[in-house]
């Protein structure tokens, strides 16, 4: 993905990036971190993350999903550690991916500097939960040694339990003094290679918690509304919550949590990335909803090339038109077109009407433009 240049900071601590198609889009100033090949924050673009859904101990499996992501544009990944098991096999996940890969750590710091030694470059792990001072400062210790660093995940649902008396429900207040008593400990250490998560099921706390994070912290966030549910509810409830935050410049990585294969994440996330103008060489499609107007079988068409502009890394607009009223005013903005008729439609290639097309041809013609676009 392009590289953003940066340019200066203005007096309310955020920087103008500007995008290939011209847009300038603010994003909040932070400290910057490093993730294997990555860097996170800073002046840097958003991050597509994911997670596997398969036990990281069955470790070609997990190596199968990964590189299947890879594939799907995931820059990011993060795999289950709940025992010595899992961080043994990290060892051989990381020889055989491509992307950095993150452990997610709860309770036993011996975990967290398995997985180190391993491999991960980067650890999910809330300090405040693995017991001694001692045992942060052993983890802390082996993340500078490796230049590593530690996302501190809050989420609504599991606040300390003085934290949920005082406040009396999950409030974006009661998870940024969560956040505070975590990133305390590990500052007192003198380790700042921070990264932050604010997630809850509602979209709404979430904006909350991270609008109110963005003012408090300078570390990066990493951007996500947990337990979202289904393919459709999570694109509703991640577009809702994430998309205002990242146009007001808020986020540094993102994922959108959904149920099932990881795969179908990236598929959602790369959309609203795109739509922010915060990735480019995505493709956009447009398709009228159909009406009392169309006259030939669309949604088929619209289906195929829908799925098929998921595999392709080019920025072009293609529109699929149900009929002439609507049609050639969306088709003449667009790269590649087609304005349906009765059973057949017109192609039209940057506003310019190429021919006349046989319905059962749509496809195998529009397979062919976009490939050689």
């Amino acid at each position: 993905m392009l590289q953003i240049p940066s340019v200066e900071y203005g007096s309310l601590g955020r920087c103008d990036i500007l995008k290939k198609s011209e847009v300038i889009m603010k994003r909040t100033e932070t400290r910057s971190v490093k993730i294997g090949n990555l860097v996170m924050g800073g002046n840097n673009e958003v991050i597509i993350q994911s997670m596997c859904n398969i036990p990281t101990k069955e470790a070609h499996a997990v190596i199968d999903q990964i590189l299947e992501l890879e594939k799907a544009g995931c820059q990011l990944i993060r795999v289950s550690c709940m025992d010595m098991e899992d961080a043994a096999a990290i060892k051989t996940i990381t020889d055989n991916i491509h992307i950095p890969l993150v452990a997610d750590i709860h309770f036993d710091y011996k975990l967290a500097l398995a997985a180190i030694e391993n491999g991960a470059a980067k650890i999910r792990l809330n300090p405040g939960n693995i017991g001694s001072k001692e045992n942060v400062e052993k983890v802390v210790r082996a993340c500078k040694e490796k230049g590593i660093p530690i996302r501190i995940g809050i989420n609504s649902g599991s606040l300390e339990k003085d934290i949920h008396e005082k406040y009396g429900r999950p409030t974006a207040e009661g998870m940024i003094e969560s956040a505070k008593r975590h990133v305390a400990i590990l500052e007192s250490l003198d380790f700042y290679d921070t990264v932050l998560s604010f997630k809850s099921s509602d979209p709404m706390l979430c904006i909350e918690a991270y609008e109110l994070a963005a003012k408090t912290f300078d570390y990066p966030l990493h951007l996500g509304v947990t337990e979202a549910g289904t393919m459709m509810t999570s694109a509703i409830k991640s577009s809702l919550a994430l998309g205002k935050l990242l146009l007001e410049g808020i986020g540094n990585t993102i994922r959108i949590s959904v149920n099932g294969s990881p795969v179908r994440e990236i598929v959602i996330v790369k959309e609203l990335l795109k739509d922010c103008r915060l990735l480019h060489d995505v493709p956009n499609l447009v398709a009228c909803p159909t009406c009392g107007r169309t006259q030939w079988d669309m949604e088929p068409v619209v289906n195929w090339v829908e799925n098929y502009l998921q595999t392709v890394n080019k920025e072009m607009t293609v529109a699929i038109m149900g009929c002439a009223v609507n049609g050639p005013g969306e088709a003449r903005h667009a790269d590649i077109a087609i304005a349906g008729g009765k059973e057949e439609g017109l192609l039209i290639k940057k506003g310019q009407i190429i021919k006349k097309i046989p319905q059962e041809q749509m496809i195998e013609v529009l397979k062919e433009e976009i490939d050689n676009f």
